[in-house]
This record gives structure tokens, C-alpha cells and sequence, in this order.
């Protein structure tokens, strides 16, 4: 007890010195750019959470004793310490971080300061990307930036993304944008049994990834530029003491969505009040109540882990990771595998001149493939069947019977869905590596020059087999199963040499150019062998070798004048094995203006920190997609059952192939006009740009006259087409403070896009109601695979009246000349909006997304929705309908123009809450270490009045679709 009141005494007596000890620091904080004041900047006294913020004029008041340090800190800016000595004022004034500055942006076969940039270019950084259970790097950026649409082909895990950069850019060739990695350009068409090229690298690979998207900044890459530029960066080494960083995270992905169909008592209902049933039709009606659709899909399971570490390793900057993702399908036998590996040195020799960047990255993936008929099949068959039955003789499966044809499975019935999923086997096995080396040598002898020369090799090799049992049920009644494998290897070799040259002039001028040499080859061999073609005596094995080289000589020049004014021009010349020698070299030129208003001495305003107006004009080739060889005359065997006979032997012949001597370049001409903006301290900021792209000479596959080639169509250079739009982005920073921050990044692009000459119509879109039936078309003065149908005729009531249709030209006859163009699939508007906010060790980020304007043509329903569709004509089976067909009363498929539709054709407009991810980061869980534990929901909600399974349909044909799935994961990420 004495020793309490001896402590509290002393308390007592120490108070007063204590609040004596004290004192009041005030003073204002400004920015040495313009010496205006700052707000919101953090004032904390070092180790301690006291401290407070500058108010709107940048003033601050705070208690401390002496010898304590204040921290100045804000974000952008660089972070000041003062001790307190006891002023009675201290003024501080902060500069904006040198290395934000002078933040490097790259672009062909080199790099500038962000401020220096004068085309339409976005940088995303790692700390930009998409969070969640993403394994394909395209999914990182989705969202994020104006006039970019990343589409995934399905809901398979780690399937391909359909990737636009401002719309659509031909009608036959690739529209996908060129993908560098680390210098070295991708072969986007993979090889066989691969679900996506771009699987060769984990996301956590990635440092930054960098779109270019205007002819003036991608015309350095001349005619793989076409559709814009995606320049990927890898993490790469850093000379410091070495840090490991490591990743985990479990994943659960639930099918959400179904095709809206019959259920079984509604399917007993029709069968059994339909005009064509019997009692032979009634008895095939089963005893169960089996939903298909539940019975093939399932809740899968994933799991991601990564492990790297960076660090100065005997004097050398050096990166190593090694991942591995495993992620099972929603739709049961799917599994996808992959294996990483990457390890990067960057030395550098002969003090700093000569600077080496070393780099090999392997990839192994392992692909079991489910078998996608069975979607389609759970969407007809029999829903009051059973799944298996003791009696069958097709591994206990239940299959439909036709004693006529030997007790097989009847011609055209439905095959049994789970046994279609566990009968085949379809899988693969893909190896990829990619080596790379690149020196920057900057000349002893004239340090302005610096010589650089990059080589590498990309090399995928995949095998892959499809086994189908013999218990598979068939309409074939002596089937004995079948075998079919495949091996690919695709190599993709680049050497580039170039020489850059940069010189400044009494501070005031800075000049830049590039001059170079580079060579690109693309070689692949295919085996294939079916043991189908072997049974029946056919060719069953195929072999294709081909080759192609890409020949290619560029520069650029770059001016820039006191900071104020700058001048961007490039030419590059290709020369492409595709074309035929008088037509295989193409000049693709390019040239862009910026005007750093910022730095002009008549704009002095505290709230804008950055204004820069862009022009720039490029061209641009495209042969992306283009077969080999298509300009000379190809010889194709015949097969050998078809050989000649001379005599008592056969002899194979050979068939010329259609050609096209004539082929030559597509041709993209770009105009851009853009406006950088940043204001109030980098609290708003963002872009503007207006475009217009006109592409001369297109490509499309094209009917030729009778007996003038070797086909009835060929490739033909015989179309234009013209893109232009608007693209708007805007960031914003509504709060930041000690504890706050809270940010928005939106983004909207309108596209129009359309075909301004064509002097051939190309029927396009292929569908499965009818023979053989498109339902798209290629046709001047009209948008890119536009929908070409006949106007449906509704009753009052606003219900489809079947085979009614508009007489469009009124000659009382509904044929061809009646359809119309009615929409198209893409859409004019796409937007993104995402936002982040943080609260101390919380974090919480939410990425949406919507499409506007989109059409789908609803192909499940409109080949499927029919009454006499289930009662068939054999009377031997029975199938199962849309639940459309209850609305809109359809009877027969006999009417082929009923597939066309307009009907059918749906609004597909979308807004889509991609992604929400929570996180809690702990600096210190122990010593050193730092950990971030989240959570994450992917594939949020989906609003949309389309009535098909998913509104985003790459190509607008939604055909029985793989749905995406909802996914949630859990993960951890260690820094040590």
C-alpha cells in the first residue's frame, strides 16, 4: 500500500513538468512545384500514432515534446523528418517523388517517362490488378481500362479470354491484340490441347502490363499491331538483401446458372396430351425425376500456391518463383493443372555500361477436358429417365434402343449425359518455355549510344489422346470404341539489334531515336493419328509442317522541346512469308504531337498538376490469323480410298488448292486526339481520347467466278471497315488520411463500328436449328457480323405467332429477300467502375463492369423450343424441350425460317459485379514478416434481361454454353 501512494506522489509531482516538457508545433505545409499550400497531409510524430493533418491551407498545430520527430508525409510526395528543437514555427515544403516522376512507361523496343508519353497508352501495376481467384493474366485487367473488353470463352478453368482493343478490327484475320512478354512477342494460337497461350505465366508473375492502343503507338510494331498492344512485365530482380513472398489460396467454384427446360412433370404432361403419342410413345416415359443439368455439373474445388524470392545473389539482382494451380471444372471431369517455374538475373559489367537481363520461365499444365456434348444433351434428354439401368448394355448407363438397327441407339437420339462425361477421355499434356536475353550496351567511347540485342525462343510441344469406351452408347451397332491422339510443337524464334541514341541540348532540346533490325520465325509440326480412319481403311494420319518469317526493319525519333512540346515519329517496314514477293513488304509509318501545357508559364494553377493534349496518326498492317502459303499453288493428296486405278494398281493423285496470288496487307490508318488531366494534387486524374480508324484492304473469304481458281471462294483482299469512338477515364481520390483512403476508377468507351466496302456478301454465324443455317452477315454500310433474320409477327398480346413473318418487300412471298438487319453482338457502350477503400490494416476492393447495346442470338431456345421435337417421327425416343415452347406454342421445326428469327435475337445489355475482395494485413505477425489474410467472391451477380444462361457471348451465338461459375476463395500472402 505505501508503495502506491509513493507511486501516485510521485505521479503528482512529475505532472507539471511533464505538461511543462510539452510544447505546440505549428506551421504550414507547401508544394514546392507551385508553393501552394497542401492539404491532407499527414503530420505523425516517428513511432508513436499521435499526429494529425493539414487543414485546406495547409496548416497544422501539434503537441510534442522535444527531441521528437515529425513525419511530413503524402502520398506522391516525398517523406520528411524534423526534429523538434523547440521552433516556434516550422514550415515545410514537400516535392512530388522523383521516382513518380519519371515513372517508365514502355513502348517498342524502349521506354519514356509517363509525362513524355504522346500516344493512347495505359499502365497497370500489379497493385492495379483484378484481385481474386484469377489463373489467366488477361483476367487482371478486365475492367480497368477504357475501350479494352476481356470476354472468357467459357466457364472452364483456366480457359482463353477473347481480348478487343476498340472493337472489332477484320472480318476474317485475328482482331486479338500482339502480347510481348518480357520483349518477346506471343503466338496467341497456342498448340494443340493448350486451353490458353497465356497460361505460360502465374499473375503473380506479373510487375505491370502496359496497352497500347493508338496506330501511333503501336506502329513501332508494325503489322502484328493491328488490334493494339499488350506489353506484359515480369517481376524482375533488385539489388537488395534478399525477400521472399509467398501465396495460398483455396477456391470453391459453384455452378449458378441452368438452361431453362422441361422439368419432369411438365415433360409427362406434354408427352402424354401430345397429337403424335401413343401408347407404344407413353410407355418410353420413365418412373424418375432426374434434372440433368444438376447431374453433370458440380461444386469444384481449386487451390493456388506461389513462392518467390528476390535479392542481390553474389553481387547479381536475381528473381526465382515456382507456382502451381490445380482447379477442377464445374462440369464434372474438368481439371486443369499448371506448374510454373521463373528465374531472371540482371547483372551488370564495366561500371554499369553493359547491363544484362537474363530470363527463363517454364510452364507445365496437364488438361482433362470434359466432355462438352453433355451439356447439350442435359438440355434434351428424357427427364423422366433414371441415370443408370442393371439392363444396359452400355456399362449400366440408360440409353435409348432401336431394334431395328440391331438393338444401337436410335440415329438421332440423345446420348445419355453422364455417360457421354465418364466414357471419354480427353485430355493433354503442355510444356512451354520461353528463354530470353537482352544486353543494353552504352558505348565506352560515345555514352550517348547504347547498342542493344535481344534474342529468345518460345517453344510449346503438347500430346493429347481422346478415348471413347466401348460401352459409350451409339447408333452404331458394331462400335468398338475409338482412339485419336496428337502431338504439336510450335517454336517461335526472334532476334532483335537496335541502337538508341539520346542527346540533350542545353537542357532545353532532348532528343531520342531508335534505329533496328529484327527477325521473327514461327515454325510448327503436327501429327495427328484417328484409329476410326485406320478401321475403316481411310488416312489416319496426318502430318502438317509449315514455317513463317517476319522481316522487319524500324526507327522512331522522338523531340522533345524544354518539356513543353513533343514530337514522336516511326516507320517500320515488314516483310511478311505470308504474302507473295510484290506484295510482302509493308511501310507502316506514324507520327504523334504532345503539348505539356502544364509546364507553359501562362497556366499557374495550383489545382491542376497535369494537362497534356495528344495528336497522333499511324498505320498499321495486319496478316494475324492469315493461313500459310494461301498466294501459291498447294497440292493436297488424295485419300486412299479414293486412288486412281491404272490398270491392276492404284496410284494416289494430288488436287490443287484455291489461291490467291494477289493477297496483300490489311491496312489500319489511325487518328487519336487525346487529353491527359491531372488535378487538385493528384486527387482527380484521368484520360480523354477521340479516335477514327479506317482499314483499307480487308480480308474476307469470298466467292470467286466459276473455273478462275481451283475453289468456289478464296481469301480476298476486297473490303474496308471503320472504327472510331470516344474513351473517357476518370480516378478519383475522395478521401485520404492517416487511417482513410478511398479511390474510384471509372471508365466508358463508346464504339461504332462498320463495314464501308464490301462488293460481296458473306453469310456468317453459323447455327444449330435447320441445315446449315447462318444467321449473321458481312454486308457494306452495316456493323461486323450483323444479325440477318426475318421480322417476327406478334399478336396483340405480344406472343410470337409461328412461321408469321413481315413481308419486308411486299411481293406476298416470305423468302430471302424479306430478312433484314436486325442488331448485332457488340456493344456500342462498355464502362468499368472500381473502387478501393482501406481502413488502417483493412482493405476492400470492388470491380464492376457493363455492356451496353449487345445482342445474343439465343440459339438453345431457338433450335430447341418446338413441340414435334419431342414426339420425333421414329417414335423410338423422347426429348426434351425449351420451357420457351410454353409461351410461345411453337409445333414444328419443319419451317426452316423460324430458326431466323428476330425473335431470338435478345438484348444482352449487362452490369456485372465482377469482384469483391476483403483482406486484413497484419505488419508484424511476427518479427519481419508481414501477412495479408482475404477473402474473395468472383462472378458477383449478373443484372441483365437476356434470358439465356450468360449475356457476355463471345460472337453473340449463345450455343450451349459452359456457364461461368461462381467462385469463392480464401488466401493468404507472406512477405518475409
Amino acid at each position: 500500500m505505501k508503495t502506491v501512494l509513493n507511486a501516485l506522489l510521485f505521479c503528482l509531482i512529475m505532472l507539471p513538468a511533464t505538461l511543462l516538457g510539452q510544447s505546440t508545433a505549428k506551421g504550414i505545409v507547401t508544394d514546392k512545384a507551385n508553393a501552394m499550400p497542401m492539404p491532407g497531409v499527414n503530420v505523425i510524430i516517428k513511432g508513436t500514432s499521435r499526429g494529425t493533418i493539414t487543414d485546406f491551407d495547409g496548416k497544422y498545430s501539434l503537441e510534442l515534446s522535444q527531441g521528437e520527430i515529425l513525419v511530413f508525409s503524402y502520398v506522391g510526395y516525398t517523406t520528411q523528418e524534423i526534429e523538434f528543437t523547440g521552433q516556434a514555427s516550422i514550415d515545410v515544403v514537400i516535392e512530388e517523388d522523383s521516382a513518380l516522376l519519371d515513372e517508365v512507361i514502355l513502348i517498342g523496343y524502349g521506354s519514356v517517362q509517363k509525362e513524355d508519353v504522346t500516344g493512347a497508352v495505359d499502365l497497370l501495376k500489379a497493385e492495379d490488378f483484378n484481385q481474386g481467384p484469377l489463373v489467366s493474366a488477361q483476367q487482371l485487367i478486365s475492367g480497368k481500362i477504357a475501350g479494352v473488353s476481356v470476354t472468357s470463352g467459357s466457364g472452364a478453368p483456366g480457359d482463353g479470354q477473347n481480348i478487343l482493343i476498340r472493337g472489332n478490327g477484320s472480318l476474317s484475320l485475328s482482331s486479338s491484340p500482339l502480347i510481348i512478354l518480357d520483349g518477346i512477342p506471343l503466338d496467341n494460337g497456342g498448340v494443340g490441347g493448350s486451353r490458353n497461350p497465356l497460361n505460360v505465366i502465374s499473375p503473380n508473375d506479373i510487375e505491370s502490363m502496359t496497352v497500347l492502343k493508338d496506330a501511333s503507338a503501336t506502329a513501332i510494331y508494325g503489322s502484328r499491331a493491328a488490334n493494339g498492344v499488350i506489353i506484359i512485365t515480369s517481376k524482375k530482380g533488385k539489388d537488395t538483401d534478399f525477400r521472399f513472398s509467398g501465396t495460398s489460396s483455396t477456391t470453391i467454384h459453384t455452378a449458378i446458372d441452368r438452361v431453362d427446360i422441361l422439368n419432369a412433370n411438365q415433360f409427362r404432361e406434354i408427352v402424354t396430351t401430345h397429337p403424335n403419342s401413343d401408347a407404344t410413345t407413353i410407355g418410353l416415359l420413365g418412373n424418375s425425376n432426374t434434372n440433368w443439368q444438376d447431374e453433370i455439373y458440380q461444386t469444384a474445388f481449386g487451390q493456388d500456391h506461389s513462392f518467390s524470392a528476390l535479392g542481390n545473389a553474389f553481387g547479381v539482382p536475381m528473381r526465382a518463383s515456382l507456382s502451381h494451380s490445380d482447379h477442377d471444372g464445374t462440369l464434372i471431369g474438368d481439371n486443369f493443372q499448371r506448374t510454373t517455374a521463373s528465374l531472371n538475373f540482371s547483372p551488370k559489367l564495366f561500371d554499369d555500361h553493359l547491363k544484362l537481363d537474363i530470363s527463363a520461365r517454364g510452364n507445365y499444365t496437364e488438361n482433362t477436358f470434359a466432355n462438352r456434348d453433355a451439356i447439350g444433351s442435359a438440355n434434351t434428354f428424357d427427364p423422366t429417365q433414371a441415370i443408370y439401368d442393371s439392363n444396359s448394355l452400355y456399362g449400366g448407363y440408360f440409353a435409348w434402343s432401336d431394334s431395328a438397327n440391331g438393338g444401337a441407339q436410335p440415329l438421332l437420339a440423345g446420348t445419355n449425359p453422364l455417360a457421354l462425361l465418364n466414357l471419354k477421355d480427353d485430355s493433354s499434356e503442355v510444356r512451354r518455355y520461353i528463354l530470353n536475353l537482352k544486353a543494353d550496351y552504352k558505348l565506352h567511347f560515345f555514352p550517348d549510344i547504347t547498342a542493344t540485342v535481344s534474342t529468345g525462343i518460345d517453344e510449346s510441344n503438347s500430346n493429347g489422346r481422346t478415348l471413347v469406351s466401348e460401352l459409350m452408347p451409339t447408333s452404331d451397332p458394331i462400335w468398338n470404341g475409338s482412339r485419336s491422339t496428337y502431338s504439336n510443337t510450335s517454336t517461335n524464334k526472334l532476334f532483335d539489334a537496335y541502337l538508341t541514341y539520346k542527346k540533350s541540348l542545353n537542357e532545353i532540346h532532348n532528343i531520342t531515336a531508335v534505329a533496328g533490325y529484327s527477325y521473327q520465325s514461327f515454325e510448327n509440326d503436327n501429327f495427328s493419328y484417328d484409329s476410326e480412319a485406320e478401321e475403316i481403311g481411310t488416312d489416319f494420319e496426318f502430318i502438317d509442317k509449315n514455317k513463317a518469317v517476319l522481316l522487319s526493319y524500324f526507327g522512331r525519333f522522338n523531340y522533345d522541346y524544354d518539356g513543353k512540346y513533343l514530337l514522336t515519329a516511326t516507320l517500320r517496314a515488314d516483310a511478311s512469308s505470308k504474302l507473295n514477293p510484290d506484295d510482302r513488304w509493308g511501310y507502316f509509318p506514324s507520327v504523334a504531337f504532345a503539348w505539356n501545357i502544364t509546364n507553359e508559364d501562362f497556366l499557374d494553377s495550383k489545382n491542376i498538376n497535369n494537362l497534356k493534349l495528344r495528336l497522333g496518326y499511324g498505320q498499321v498492317g495486319n496478316t494475324n490469323g492469315l493461313g500459310d502459303y494461301k498466294f501459291l499453288t498447294r497440292y493436297t493428296g488424295s485419300q486412299s480410298s479414293a486412288n486412281y486405278q491404272f490398270g491392276n494398281s492404284f496410284y494416289q493423285t494430288y488436287r490443287p488448292e484455291p489461291f490467291n496470288k494477289d493477297l496483300r496487307w490489311e491496312v489500319g490508318n489511325t487518328f487519336n486526339i487525346g487529353l491527359d488531366y491531372s488535378l487538385f494534387n493528384q486527387r482527380v486524374f484521368g484520360a480523354v481520347n477521340v479516335y477514327k480508324k479506317q482499314t483499307k484492304d480487308l480480308i474476307a473469304f469470298a466467292s470467286v467466278d466459276p473455273l478462275t481458281n481451283f475453289g468456289s471462294a478464296i481469301e480476298q483482299n476486297i473490303g474496308d471497315m471503320e472504327n472510331k469512338g470516344i474513351e473517357f477515364e476518370l480516378n478519383l481520390v475522395p478521401v485520404r488520411t492517416e487511417d482513410w483512403e478511398w479511390s474510384i476508377g471509372y471508365n466508358i468507351a463508346i464504339n461504332d463500328n462498320e463495314i464501308t466496302k464490301l462488293p460481296f456478301e458473306e453469310s456468317v454465324g453459323g447455327i444449330s436449328g435447320g441445315n446449315g443455317n447462318n444467321v449473321q452477315i458481312q454486308r457494306e454500310g452495316e456493323a461486323p457480323y450483323s444479325y440477318y433474320v426475318f421480322q417476327q409477327v406478334y399478336d396483340t398480346s405480344g406472343n410470337p405467332i409461328e412461321g408469321a413473318f413481315v413481308d419486308r418487300n411486299g411481293d406476298n412471298v416470305i423468302n430471302d429477300e424479306d430478312k433484314y438487319i436486325y442488331k448485332d453482338p457488340y456493344a456500342d457502350i462498355i464502362m468499368g467502375l472500381n473502387t478501393n477503400v482501406s481502413f488502417k490494416k483493412w482493405d476492400l476492393a470492388v470491380v464492376t463492369r457493363a455492356n451496353i447495346g449487345n445482342y445474343a442470338y439465343n440459339d438453345v431456345s431457338a433450335s430447341n423450343s418446338y413441340l414435334d421435337g419431342v414426339v420425333p417421327s421414329t417414335n423410338n425416343y423422347l426429348s426434351n424441350i425449351h420451357s420457351s415452347y410454353l409461351e410461345n406454342g411453337f409445333v414444328s421445326q419443319s419451317n426452316e425460317n423460324t430458326f431466323l428469327s428476330s425473335h431470338y435475337i435478345e438484348e444482352a445489355s449487362f452490369f456485372k459485379i465482377d469482384n469483391i475482395t476483403l483482406g486484413y494485413t497484419l505488419d508484424n505477425a511476427i518479427k519481419d514478416v508481414s501477412l495479408r489474410i482475404y477473402g474473395s467472391v468472383q462472378n458477383v451477380a449478373t443484372i441483365t434481361d437476356y434470358e439465356g444462361l450468360d449475356p457476355e457471348i463471345t460472337g453473340g451465338i449463345d450455343s450451349n454454353f459452359y456457364p461461368r461459375p461462381r467462385s469463392f476463395v480464401f488466401g493468404v500472402n507472406v512477405d518475409f
